[in-house]
This record gives structure tokens, sequence and C-alpha cells, in this order.
């Protein structure tokens, strides 16, 4: 079972600010006018200008950079707390590593009890509950997380390059109230201005909560006027959820409502790559390809949509590095018909961009379960694309080489000396909750050394399911090579009295001069097929399929079946289960005892897998005809085998089914006894 992180269904009026937004996108040209020029509409004064937008996104970062270094500002306000500032401007200049600056909240003794009555077992098993369901009762922390794909950062970032005063303006609050919000999708902020986005959103603003957030809007207010005091032109970047309040309490000229607390000191961490997914406001594969794009001065306007597809095919990369010759064909129109699955659940969520839950759904509906499961791993690195944090940078401080390590999930983290504690972001972007997706997983490889371990050479039998499949295809194939035969003795005859086989269209028409008409004569097919021989990569390489073997059938439904194929002992998918893919196979049916055809010296003369197998058919086929399942038509060498023992052999080329199927037949379970049958199911999965 795998849980992904993704957005709730929208509320009622963020659905209403979607759908404004996106009217509001279409009644305008799609190259925006001015767009780097911020409008009076987000002006609070002759020398302050609010630059409002939604915490965590890309795009929003983008417009931040544009504006800034469109004009020019003599001051950046950003709404954090002063206490935060020296070690938050010091993890942004070791970007693009990653980190966290976190503030420790005091403890509160409220509810502290003498543990003399309670055992070490209870005290444990009373921590154990509070770590993983009762948030409420951890130790807090706020952050703030240092994301080049915030916004705050961004212009952070900028304003440390650009050298530009910087002010961290919000309340010291020993306790922060986090408050995230329901946000529309920001990708319409590329085709209107963000004043325009902002206009569209304000009918649907809900008004500040009173108590600390009310304060910290008034505070942050009153910090402005301070600040243009001093400076002529003032760039304040917020939330959008909080510039309609600061507007209000700016002009109001509100007294401040709280003074600030004695607070921690902060303290920077950097954080366990493989929880960069939990704090991120993008994918991280995708912010990862907003840092490459900066170092190699590439085009970063449209990654929040052009970095799926490279998620895409870096995540096919890697399925078809790590199954090889298991893996489905990705193809473009796989491809395609997946990305119309996306848009589609788009659609449905009300959302223009998709989220990580609508890919692997996506992927795991188009292409199974292994191909969803290495999507959400490859989403989930930083520098999945390629690109690499810098270790050694140039003008960086190095502060993050000796800083400790915690690992976040969502809302909780776990600080270096074992302690959990609840994260508050101070900005908060978009509400988040788990949705669930079930997906097998691949096994750890500890758990398959160990089953290796455990592995009885003496006890092999195959999984029912897939026999099933694997003869239906061979009866299949069959009946294919039996028509091909009875279509070389088909003939055209002029009608008479009877249809026959229907009507000739191409001989009557060559003869429509005549005015007569023509039938098709098929006689019935003459002979019958017990061998059947599919190769399904030839030539073949011994050193990719070292497992051979010859199986008897377990029961009158099944056929005698000798076999090349990779070794199952490498692809250990449970106890006692391992994986293995065909390479080519033969199967006599109605089934018979044969010798052991790989260890048999009659067909030693054979040069390669396939002439063994082709050798073996000729000695004990009972028919004349032997089907052939491969990709090009047997050589001449084949042919003068077969018909040095009197067999015919006819081809049956293997596309004329469909790739899909055949990659999933090629796949063959090996049990290790008949007792595994009773639970294999549990961790068979299909590439």
């Amino acid at each position: 079972m795998f849980l992904f992180r993704t957005w709730p269904e929208l509320a009622r009026r963020t659905q209403t600010a979607n759908d404004t937004v996106l009217a509001t996108a279409t009644t305008v040209s799609l190259t925006k006018a001015n767009d780097s020029m911020l409008s009076d509409f987000l002006k609070l004064s002759d020398r302050v200008w609010v630059l409002p937008v939604i915490h965590g996104s890309g795009d929003f970062a983008i417009e931040v950079r544009r504006v800034m270094l469109a004009q020019q500002f003599d001051c950046l306000a950003v709404p954090l707390p002063p206490s935060f500032q020296e070690h938050v401007e010091a993890a942004v200049s070791e970007l693009p590593n990653l980190s966290l600056v976190v503030q420790p909240e005091p403890l509160s003794f409220e509810s502290w009890q003498p543990p003399d009555s309670e055992s070490d077992d209870e005290l444990a098993a009373d921590a154990f509950a509070s770590q993983s369901g009762g948030q409420d009762e951890l130790r807090a922390c706020s952050y703030v997380p240092i994301d080049p794909c915030q916004p705050v950062i961004a212009a952070l970032r900028i304003a440390l390059q650009e050298r530009m005063p910087r002010a961290f303006i919000d309340l010291e609050t020993a306790n922060f109230v986090s408050l995230a919000a329901f946000y529309p999708d920001p990708y319409p902020v590329k085709q209107v201005s963000i004043d325009r986005f902002a206009a569209a959103l304000m009918p649907t603003v809900p008004r500040i909560p009173e108590g600390q957030p009310e304060a910290s809007v008034v505070w942050m207010a009153n910090r402005l006027r301070e600040l243009e005091r001093r400076h002529k032109r003032i760039l304040f970047v917020c939330s959008m959820m909080d510039w309609p309040w600061v507007k209000d309490a700016y002009h109001d000229r509100r007294e401040d409502l709280a003074e600030n607390d004695d607070v921690e000191p902060t303290e920077i961490y950097a954080n366990d790559p493989l929880t960069h997914l939990f704090w991120l406001g993008e994918l991280p594969f995708i912010t990862g390809l907003y840092e490459q794009a900066r170092q190699s001065l590439d085009d970063d306007e449209n990654l929040s949509i052009d970095g799926v597809k490279a998620l895409l095919l870096a995540t096919r990369d890697r399925y078809r590095h790590e199954l090889k010759s298991r893996a489905r064909k990705i193809t473009p129109k796989t491809l395609r018909t997946f990305l119309h699955y996306v848009r589609n659940l788009c659609l449905i969520e009300r959302r223009m961009t998709p989220d990580l839950y609508s890919l692997i759904l996506a992927a795991k509906q188009i292409a199974g379960d292994q191909f969803a499961i290495t999507l959400a791993e490859m989403a989930r690195e930083y520098s999945g694309a390629g690109f690499q944090p810098a270790t050694d940078k140039a003008g960086g401080t190095g502060t993050l080489e000796t800083c400790p390590t915690l690992r976040m999930t969502n809302g909780v983290a776990q600080l270096p000396d074992g302690d959990v504690v609840r994260m508050k972001s101070r900005l908060p972007g978009q509400a988040i909750v788990w949705r669930s997706l079930e997906l097998k997983p691949k096994a750890p490889k500890i758990d398959q050394d160990q089953w290796r371990q455990r592995w009885n050479p003496f006890h092999q039998c195959s999984w029912p399911e897939e026999d099933v499949a694997i003869e239906k295809f061979r009866t299949h194939v069959k009946e294919s090579a039996l028509a091909m035969l009875g279509a070389d003795m088909a003939r055209s005859e002029k009608f008479s009295t009877s249809l026959k086989d229907g009507l000739d269209i191409r001989e009557t028409l060559r003869n429509w001069h005549t005015g007569e008409l023509y039938v098709k004569v098929c006689p019935p097919t003459r002979g019958t097929l017990d061998c059947v021989l599919m190769f399904f990569d030839s030539p073949a390489d011994p050193r990719d399929y070292p497992w051979r073997i010859t199986w008897m059938a377990e029961h009158h439904d099944e056929s005698t079946l000798a076999l090349f194929a990779t070794d199952f002992g490498r692809e250990m998918v449970g106890p006692g289960i391992g994986a293995a893919s065909y390479g080519g196979a033969m199967f006599l049916f109605p089934p018979r005892p044969i010798p052991e055809v790989w260890s048999n010296p009659q067909f030693d003369f054979t040069d390669t897998m396939e002439e063994r197998l082709l050798a073996a058919a000729c000695v004990y086929s009972e028919c004349r005809h032997i089907a052939v399942l491969s990709e090009s038509p047997p050589g001449p060498g084949w042919r003068r085998l077969a018909k040095k023992h009197g067999k015919k052999l006819i081809h049956v080329p293997i596309g004329r089914f469909s790739q899909e199927t055949i990659q999933q037949l090629r796949i063959v379970h090996v049990l290790n006894g008949k007792q595994v049958r009773s639970y294999a199911a549990h961790f068979i999965r299909k590439a």
C-alpha cells in the first residue's frame, strides 16, 4: 500500500475561484502586456508595492523573479520574523542544496503528570502512540522551507544576489498558528498578470481569523509604515490570503494587537532526500529541473507542464533499465493514452495541472504497478533528472556540511536525536491530505537475499494462472498456424449454385468484362499440430538465459514444456517465489514424457538454444507440421534440419499479436513447491 500526498477536493468557494481565474485567463491575450510591471491595484502607497503569491508554487516563483529583475526596488519585505533572518539567509546562500530552518516552540506543562505510577512499558507505548497518531500531543516546531520554488525564498535569493536590503517584518510568536488554505491552480498566472489573478481570487479570500493571525497582519502593516520612512521603493511578498487584510490594516492605521514573544533560537537542518516530497512545494523532480535550468541558463517558463513530460521520460528509462526484458513496451502511443487519462483526471478534480496522485493512478491503470512505483520513486528524487546539488559552492558558507539531518513526513518530523515533533510551516501553501492507492512494491534487497538463501533446489513448480494463460496462447498460435496451412490450398471458381466460402471480390473484378461471379473455395485443413515453438528473443544470448529446464505436465490440460529463460534467482518477489522471463519454449500437446532436452547428448550437434529446441521438436513431435512463433521466418538451416526429420515449419509472425500480451506472457513465476501456491497471489505482481 502506497500513500501519496495530494490536493484535497476543493471547497466550493475554491472551485468558484478556479472558474473565475480560468474565465479571466481566456479574456486576455496570451502575451501579457507589461507583465513585469505591478499595477496600482497592488500598491499600498507611493513607496510600497505588494506582490501576493501562492506559497510553494514554482510558477509564482518565476513571476517574483521576473518582477524583481524588471523593476528597481531598494528594499524587500518578507512575512517572516526577524529571528529567522540570519539562518534563512545563510541557508538561501547554500541553494541548490535543500534545507529547513527550524525554531522549537516552548513546551507546555499544562497536561504534565508525574510518571511514578506508570511502568517503562506503558511510557513506551504512550510515546509510540503519540508518534503514530496523536500529533496534538507532540512537541511543536515551526520551520521555513528553503525551497527554490517558494516565491519568498526566490525573492530572498535575488535580493541577496542584488545586494538589496531585506526586512523580516512578521510578528515573533512563540507558538505559531499555521493556516493552510485552498488555492486555485496557479498555472493561469502564466497567461494573466498577478494583479488580475489576485483580483479574481479576492471574492473567495476568507476573513483573517482573530487572535495571532490578525495580530500578525496588523504587525506587518505597521512595519511597512516604518520601512517606507527609510526606503523609497519597497516590495512586500506575502501570501495571497493575507494581502487584502494587510492592505486594510495599512490604510486603517490600526495599532499593534500584540507584542513580540520570547522565542527559541533557530537552527538549520538538512533533510533526508527520501522525504523531500513532504515539504517541497513542487515535486522534488520538478524542483530539480528548475535548478538545472537555472544553472544551464535554459528556459524554465513552462516547467510545471514540461517537467511532467521529463518525469515520464526519465521514469520510462529507469523502468526499462531495471526490468530489462520483463518491462512493458512504453511506446509513444502508450504515453499518449497516459496523458489523456491524466487530462481527464485533472478535469474531474477541476485542475489545470496534475498532482502526484493523478500521475500515479494513471500510470497504474495504463502501464501497471511496477511503472507506477518507478514513477513515484522518480518523482521524489531531487536530482532524478541528472541535476546534482552542489557540495563545494564558490561563495557558499559551507553551513550545510555540518548540519544535522531530520526526516519529514506530513506535518511530523524526526529530529537527529530521535525525537518526533510536530512541524508547522511559516510559509503554508495548499492544504494537503492523504489518499491511498494500492500498489505491490518490489521486495527490499535484504528480504530477497534471505528468500534466495532459503530456496530448496529440489522443489519447483509453476504458477497455475500463468499456466492457463500460456496454454491459451499456445492454442491460439496453433489455430493461426492451421489457418495459414489451409490458406495455401484455397482457390477460386465460377459461381454456379453455391457461394461456397464467400464471394471472391478480387477475382470477380478481374473478370468483370465477362460478367461472371467467382467464389472462394477453402478445403478443410489437412493435418494437425502437436508441437509449438515460441522464440521471443532470437537470436538469444546464452548469458542472458542461464535457466534451462524441461517441465512435465501436471495434468492432461497442460503441455510438456522445454524452455530457456532468465535466472529466476536474481528476481525474488516473495518467499519461495522467483520471477523469470522466457527467451524461448517448446510446447508438446497432448503431454507426453520425454527425456531432458538440455542434457540429452542426442542434440549436442546444435549450436544455439533455439536449434536445440527445434531439434527436440522434430524428434518428439508426432505430426508433420511444427508451428514456429518468432519475429523473423526460419532460415534455410532450420528448414533443412526440419526436412531431415520429415517435418515442415509453419512460421507465425510474432507481430500478429499484441506486444503488451506477449510481454506479459513472457513472465514466468517459479514457486518453491506446491505449498507456495496458497499465498503466492499476495506477492506476484505484473510488470
